[in-house]
């Protein structure tokens, strides 16, 4: 499935709104404001107080023409947001030259900027982002000015102290920025992995509601169709003889019959049906799941331990067909001659072990099976894959209650083997 068919733009989803940059950029100059009256007026220690004035006012100044140009609730194209993360990575690395350089103490706060764009930004803007950082954080180790602090005892830092302070901001930045970029995809992913769930569920649910939809238009049509038929037997009974409008009458009767016969088998259809449409016995949900997948030059084989005396017969699940379909579908992707499924039913469980003579999953990617976009197993050739999809069926049958189990059979080489078992209650009620 195409996740650009989700979302028209594909950096959407990491668009942030303008109020939410307003409002921590308060902060900042609230922060800011506070800490430059302390050190200024409570401690008395020396300062560029006006220049520091003149940043911090800057900044003030941005941000209420942001919140009188622009509406809170815009969402900021990743390029504009890269923008204003650097304009407030600027002004408080100018704030912190004039203050003492790495020797201030809240030089660390460069990261904040940094750590913001890899958590929310795509990774192009990011990397611009930590670029201008790590010049940043360069150009303070060489600040001129002093650390405001007490006259009489001038604060003086050693060379290699200085050198320790900006290798601890670029790790920490580092870090940062890799932990919060990471965390962000994988949310990211998941969220997405989950919409294409849904409107998996969604689309399957819709086809299997078709009957009653088709019955309900029966049932609304028949009403003015009957109208019409009333009529034309009316006109038939008045103008039946007529040279020029006695066949037209016998012509638009006849069709109104037809029509009625049509919507009588339509609004039949739920009824007679919905007994072999919406219950299935297990033998046959997994004939059906079976049906799309078999292919000339792959054998699928169904053992059936239990028989089909006393199988668990239920009501259809679009979920639960989906998802073996899927798995299903891996499996003849990557079998070599042969698919094996093995069903078991017993009074307290079910159990589908699916199973193929294909290479087998990869170790480093079996612990991972049934993430989104896990999309590597290791085969002869680069045919398929496994990722969304598998994670869209792993998905769907857990919610059904299954529990799923990946692995290979007792020889790696010997093809993967993927188990699926419910207890017997909730197979009976869902399948």
């Amino acid at each position: 499935m195409d996740l650009g068919s989700l979302r028209a733009d594909p950096h959407y989803s990491r668009r942030l709104r303008l109020e939410t940059l307003v409002r921590l950029r308060w902060l900042a100059v609230g922060g800011q404001a506070v800490t430059v009256a302390v050190v200024r007026l409570v401690f008395g220690f020396p300062m560029m107080l006006g220049p520091c004035l003149v940043l911090v006012g800057v900044l003030a100044l941005a941000n209420i023409l942001l919140s009188v140009f622009f509406r809170p609730t815009l969402r900021l194209h990743p390029a504009a947001t890269s923008a204003l993360l650097a304009l407030d990575l600027i002004q408080l690395s100018a704030l912190l030259f004039i203050t003492g350089g790495l020797a201030n103490p809240f030089s660390v706060l460069i990261c904040v900027p940094v750590t913001i764009s890899f958590a929310s930004q795509p990774i192009r803007q990011s990397l611009f982002l930590i670029t201008i950082a790590l010049v940043s954080v360069t150009v303070l180790a060489f600040s001129p000015f002093a650390l405001p602090w007490y006259p009489d005892h001038p604060f003086i830092m050693d060379k290699i102290m200085r050198l320790g302070i900006w290798c601890a901001i670029v790790s920490t930045m580092g870090f940062a920025a890799f932990y919060a970029y990471r965390v962000s995809l994988e949310a990211t992913q998941l969220a997405d992995a989950l919409a294409a769930t849904e409107l998996v569920l969604q689309r399957q649910k819709h086809l299997s509601q078709l009957d009653g939809l088709a019955a309900a238009a029966a049932h609304e049509l028949g009403t003015p169709l009957a109208t019409i038929s009333v009529v034309a037997k009316e006109m038939e009974r008045e103008l039946g003889n007529d040279p020029h409008f006695g066949e037209d009458v016998l012509l638009l009767r006849s069709q109104s019959e037809r029509c009625r016969d049509i919507l009588r088998r339509l609004t039949t259809l739920s009824a007679e049906e919905e007994a072999h449409m919406r219950r299935l016995p297990l033998s046959s949900l997994i004939e059906e799941v079976l049906a799309p997948h078999r292919h000339p030059g792959i054998t699928i084989r169904v053992v059936d331990k239990s028989g089909r005396t006393g199988e668990p017969v239920g009501v259809r699940n679009a979920g639960i067909i989906y998802g073996l379909g899927n798995l299903i579908e891996n499996a003849v992707d990557y079998a070599r001659s042969e698919v094996t499924i093995t069903v078991e039913h017993t009074s307290d469980t079910v159990k589908l072990v699916i199973e193929d003579d294909g290479p087998g999953y990869a170790p480093d990617i079996l612990s991972r099976i049934g993430e989104p976009y896990v999309t590597h197993r290791q085969r002869e050739d680069s045919a398929g894959g496994l990722g969304l999809g598998l994670f869209i069926a792993k998905t769907l049958l857990e919610r059904s209650g299954a529990k799923i189990t990946f692995s290979n059979r007792n020889n790696r080489q010997s093809g993967a083997q993927i188990a699926v078992t419910w207890r017997r209650d909730v197979m009976d009620a869902l399948n």
